[in-house]
């Protein structure tokens, strides 16, 4: 049976932090690929055009036959839930084992997700711990306990763990700010992604 991750977000853009995370998992658990998966239309987000991020991952991660790009969530319409994104994917890539690749910010709102209970035992949670939040390792996994509680008060049971990785304080919001004030963002995205930016005008108000 394969391993697989799926990588979702909105890429907005994507940075090295992104890239970083995914390649810990890679070698972490010992996957044969990396799906990203860059959401359609983000809830509570003004997003850059999905063509725009889809291009600027597909460049960053070309180098890395590891790493794919999936469309999922651009074929689909209305509201994009990720258990929906689980269940498409796994028709593509039957007799999968499923990894979720997903922020501690994130997996701590899993609970009141559309069917996230049921999704939580669906696949496998490695977690990207953050730097911002300012949080220890040690509080980082109290909050992943309190989730793990909280779903088995219902029966539910999730396997997780943090990915190692060093915490790189980058992330999309600061890039965008830096761009609309006009701040280099070089070594802060793949330089492909930052001429990409240049070229197309992007964040720039």
């Amino acid at each position: 049976m394969q391993q697989l991750a799926i990588f979702g977000g909105t890429f907005d853009p994507i940075h090295w932090g992104h890239l970083l995370v995914a390649e810990t998992a890679l070698h972490q658990v010992s996957l044969e690929k990396v799906i990203w998966v860059p959401s359609l239309n983000p809830p509570h987000k003004e997003a850059a055009l999905f063509e725009h991020r889809v291009e600027m991952l597909q460049l960053a991660t070309k180098d890395n036959p590891a790493f794919t790009v999936s469309l999922v969530e651009g074929k689909r319409s209305g509201t994009s839930y990720a258990i929906n994104t689980l269940i498409d994917l796994s028709a593509c890539y039957p007799n999968t084992h499923w990894y979720w690749i997903i922020g501690l910010d994130a997996f701590q709102t899993l609970p009141h997700w559309y069917r996230g209970h049921e999704l939580a035992q669906m696949c496998n949670w490695l977690i990207a711990p953050r730097l911002l939040g300012g949080e220890t390792i040690t509080q980082s996994e109290l909050i992943c306990k309190q989730v793990e509680e909280q779903l088995n008060k219902h029966s539910y049971i999730i396997n997780w763990q943090f990915l190692n990785i060093p915490l790189v304080g980058v992330s999309s919001s600061l890039i965008r700010k830096f761009c609309r004030e006009r701040h280099s963002i070089r070594y802060l995205v793949p330089e492909s992604v930052r001429s990409y930016i240049a070229n197309n005008n992007l964040y720039s108000k």
